[in-house]
């Protein structure tokens, strides 16, 4: 856990001195567990975000865009009547619990002032955000309700009084002596990080790891002067944000975890490395959500052609042997008079061997001779009418197959925005039911928006990241002579350089976005095609997203997340 008490308090500290005093100017719910918070403060716009997510919950100062729903919930729409305009006067943490008091004046609809709180409990999949009248303690409403049924020691829920989590009754740890630590803690019984998480409040089991880790031998000379000196490290804000990578898993914390093995990389600020640790992930969970079915439809779809390839392959190589049912029925015409009913074969002399040798004729023993030379020379006719049409079918099975190959990398690093494209595409290719969005007329095309990033020069580059999108930026955006990338023989993004003549760097850069919006994102040398858009050609009936293109040149790139992130200009 790297969101802890201690964190909290930084980031309380943090917003606190940037945001007090500010006026919150507008409010939006982009999601359901999400809040963002727009406060002018110090000749500055700040975006604030407030999540109760279950796996991501935080609060931070935001840098990205959210999509905004066209409706917004109730929730929001409450929020915006009672905080919008009003003064933040105040932000704080309850005690060292990973709970943020936003403490907000206003004035009501008589004119008379109002105060309210707005609560961020930070608790996993118990997080919540809760809206308080603070003259009366009464809850105005919740991001989630909690009822007495789930929860008997309170209920969050309008018209409820609003009664703060259990305390725990632990040690302040920046209170706490050596001899504090000494006291609680029992070197005899082991696991000693588990016994400082129990004991000191705000602590996580990870801080924890670091600081046994950080005294050597763990030892009653050791820990106390380990845990004081990180306390005094973390009271006076010697802060240096990390974020480590190691064996997939990622985690962060207010110093650099040495604990760790891998890759720790160090940020400028708080918000800075929340922005960098959280980029995708709540957004990946949300198109899981979203996107669940539609992923679950392009998978069945895909193996369903995949399969049907496979019998089509059998039917081909069956109707191949055309050959020999012709000369089975020639040479079982030539011998009938040998051959009698119930016979399950026939060895005759195959005229059309040179050397005249010998062959089998299988026979079903309930037909006579005759009908068995006619079955041979229908199953002939079959067959020899079946290669052409067989051929054409499995051509259309595999650029099916392909098509839903390209659309699972798509919802694999789509955006919830990108994930309604795809399913409005697939509606438009007449394979799932048309969804009729509200407030907008069926059939109504939806704004395409492309991704854009800066170069290091300062070029920019645009990103499809569907194939709408695809489509779209190709066919009607670039330029004839911008440059247009796509991963060579690879399902992944069109990507163009809005520039005839980019840098060796610029290009570079670009195909690094082409390769990590591909399907080879965890590959190495992924081999990237660029060429002139003037080049790129969209077959006629051609799938969505589907082009040729030649004159091309090819480059070798290993995608780089850090690096896209960089040039990201959102961020």
């Amino acid at each position: 856990m790297s969101f802890d008490g201690l964190f909290t308090r930084a980031v309380t500290n943090q917003l606190s001195s940037l945001l007090k005093g500010g006026r919150i100017n507008k409010i939006h719910q982009p999601y359901k567990n999400e809040i963002i918070m727009t406060v002018r403060a110090g000749g500055v716009n700040h975006k604030l975000l407030l999540s109760a997510h279950p796996s991501y919950a935080r609060v931070q100062l935001a840098n990205g865009q959210y999509d905004n729903p066209d409706t917004p919930p109730m929730f929001c729409m409450l929020l915006r009547k009672h905080l919008e305009g009003n003064i933040i006067e105040n932000i704080r943490q309850y005690g060292l619990d990973r709970i943020i008091i936003f403490e907000i004046k206003g004035r009501n609809e008589l004119g008379d002032l109002s105060y309210k709180q707005l609560i961020v409990e930070i608790m996993g999949r118990h997080s919540n955000i809760v809206l308080v009248d603070k003259e009366r303690n009464m809850i105005l409403d919740s991001i989630k309700h909690v009822s007495f049924a789930v929860n008997t020691h309170r209920a969050i829920q309008p018209g409820q009084e609003y009664i703060l989590p259990p305390a725990q009754d632990k040690i302040n740890p920046f209170e706490a002596s050596q001899e504090d630590v000494l006291r609680k803690v029992d070197f005899n019984a082991g696991k000693i990080d588990q016994q400082l998480v129990a004991n000191f409040a705000g602590l996580s089991p990870l801080v924890s790891r670091e600081i046994v880790y950080r005294a050597g031998l763990a030892n009653r000379g050791t820990i106390p002067n380990a845990f004081t000196e990180m306390m005094r490290k973390l009271e006076s804000h010697e802060y240096e944000p990390a974020f480590t990578s190691s064996q997939g898993k990622e985690s962060f914390y207010l110093v650099p975890l040495t604990h760790m093995e891998g890759e720790t990389r160090t940020f400028s600020s708080l918000g800075a490395l929340l922005d960098r640790f959280y980029f995708g992930k709540a957004e990946r969970d949300r198109v899981k959500q979203q996107g669940n079915d539609l992923e679950k439809f392009i998978v069945n779809e895909r193996a369903k052609n995949e399969n049907k390839i496979k019998k089509l392959e059998q039917t081909l190589s069956e109707a191949r042997n055309a050959g020999q049912l012709q000369l089975f029925g020639e040479l079982l015409t030539a011998n009938l008079h040998l051959a009698k009913k119930g016979m399950k074969a026939l060895e005759v002399i195959n005229y059309y061997d040179e050397n005249g040798a010998s062959i089998t004729i299988p026979l079903d023993p309930l037909k006579t001779p005759s009908e068995n030379a006619q079955k041979y020379f229908t199953k002939y006719q079959k067959a020899k009418n079946a290669v052409k049409i067989v051929e054409e079918q499995i051509e259309k099975a595999k650029e099916e197959a392909a098509y839903f190959e390209m659309l699972y990398q798509q919802v694999e690093s789509a955006s919830p925005k990108d994930i309604a494209e795809i399913r409005e595409e697939l509606a438009e290719g007449g394979y799932i039911r048309q969804r009729q969005k509200r407030g907008n007329k069926r059939g109504q095309p939806s704004k395409i928006t492309l991704e854009k990033y800066i170069s290091s020069d300062g070029t920019e580059i645009l990103v499809g990241k569907n194939n709408k999108q695809n489509d779209y930026l190709t066919n009607k955006a670039a330029a004839r002579d911008d440059i247009w990338l796509h991963t060579k023989d690879i399902p992944g993004s069109h990507v163009v350089i809005r520039n005839s003549e980019p840098s060796e760097k610029t290009i570079l850069e670009a195909s690094c976005l082409a390769a990590y919006y591909s399907k080879a994102r965890q590959s190495s040398s992924v081999p990237v095609d660029y060429t002139r858009i003037r080049y790129v050609k969209k077959p006629a009936g051609s799938k969505p997203g589907f082009v040729i293109y030649d004159n091309q040149q090819t480059v070798y790139i290993t995608p780089d997340e850090e690096k896209v992130l960089t040039m990201k200009t959102d961020r």
